[in-house]
């Protein structure tokens, strides 16, 4: 029976604690964290910030990191594992996706994540979270530090092509580095898009080109296997971020606008083998290896620049790396455990 006081999920994590108990010592308690556990304790401006740091150790080489491998499923279908080490802070484990493209019909999310946080010293497993949720968010905190690193002074209309969790968290997260006079969106799919428009305040568009003639900061987050946006619809000086198409047959921009723009990846290891938007227009002959300029940890830590001129359009291609969400898991586990969140158990380790 539960000690008086004490609700039934504090009561078995107490006697798990207690007996996990040895003659060295207490063992090491495996914390569990929930989607919403997570999302109590990871702001998103707090996690732009780590994105920076993590960025920028990643390009200097800091970190261990492996391309992710992937194993298709289908189409539209694949799993793919995730593991790194962060050095310092020490952040170690890996992510575990799955992509599944038929979800959207059954109603259930196309992307789902694991993560297992590892102590760096002694393998053993310090947490397991939730990862769908800190891979919304980290994406779009990558957005914005590009956005900070790359995009004009001045820009100040925002356009999003898409209308689920990306699109949302893209909004949250540039709002935060950029006030923006106007967001527009665009999304093929009428109802995502009025809910969207509602739920944000952003203005609904009635076409892809509408939204982004003008705007001074692109955001696709599509689905889209091939190109969701035209080379001639961007205007001069804008900053264009890509995160879908991550797969090599798949693109999401124009590849003229890719051939014509200073472009910027998270990683080239993975962009030369993972983003169809590069990938492609090396087999084309559109341009070579060199035409992607810089990391984007290169930028933030001073080593490149983002943009040389106002006129000129810049591209960002962001694939997601295994070490941005080890960072983000850390933070959400040491505030985790700050506040009491999450349950316990005793895997025996």
């Amino acid at each position: 029976m539960a000690q008086a006081g004490l609700g039934a999920r504090e009561f078995v994590r107490r006697e798990r604690a207690q007996c996990s108990a040895t003659l060295n010592g207490t063992r090491q308690m495996t914390l569990c964290l929930s989607e919403a556990d997570v999302r109590r304790v990871l702001p998103m401006a707090d996690l732009i910030g780590a994105m920076e740091g993590v960025l920028a150790a990643f390009s200097a080489g800091a970190v261990v990191q492996p391309v992710r491998p992937v194993v298709e499923i289908g189409p539209a279908s694949f799993f793919a594992a995730m593991p790194g080490l962060v050095r310092e802070p020490a952040a170690m484990g890996a992510k575990l996706v799955t992509v599944m493209g038929a979800n959207q019909a059954r109603g259930l999310p196309t992307h789902r994540a694991s993560i297992l946080l590892l102590d760096a010293e002694t393998g053993a497993l310090l947490a397991l979270m939730d990862g769908r949720l800190i891979t919304e968010m980290r994406t779009a905190a990558v957005s914005a530090v590009s956005v900070k690193h790359m995009a004009r002074a001045d820009a100040d209309v925002l356009a999003i092509l898409g209308s689920g969790v990306q699109a949302r968290s893209h909004f949250t997260a540039l709002s935060l580095v950029r006030g923006f006079r106007e967001v527009r969106a665009w999304s093929p799919t009428a109802a995502h898009l009025r809910a969207f428009a509602g739920e944000c305040g952003v203005r609904a568009c009635e076409g892809a080109e509408a939204a982004v003639a003008g705007a001074g900061v692109i955001v696709l987050a599509t689905d889209s296997t091939t190109p969701a946006i035209a080379d001639g619809w961007v205007a001069e000086g804008a900053h264009v971020i890509s995160v879908g198409a991550c797969r090599p047959s798949h693109r999401e921009m124009d590849p003229a606008l890719v051939a014509r723009a200073r472009v910027v990846v998270d990683a080239r290891a993975s962009a030369f083998q993972e983003s169809g938007d590069i990938v492609m227009g090396l087999a084309e002959g559109r341009f070579g290896r060199e035409h992607v300029t810089a990391e984007l940890g290169e930028i933030v830590a001073g080593r490149a620049v983002g943009r040389a001129s106002d006129r000129e359009i810049t591209v960002f291609k962001g694939l997601g790396l295994a070490v941005e969400d080890l960072a983000a898991a850390r933070l959400v586990l040491e505030r985790a455990r700050a506040r009491g969140i999450g349950v316990e158990i005793d895997l025996g380790g």
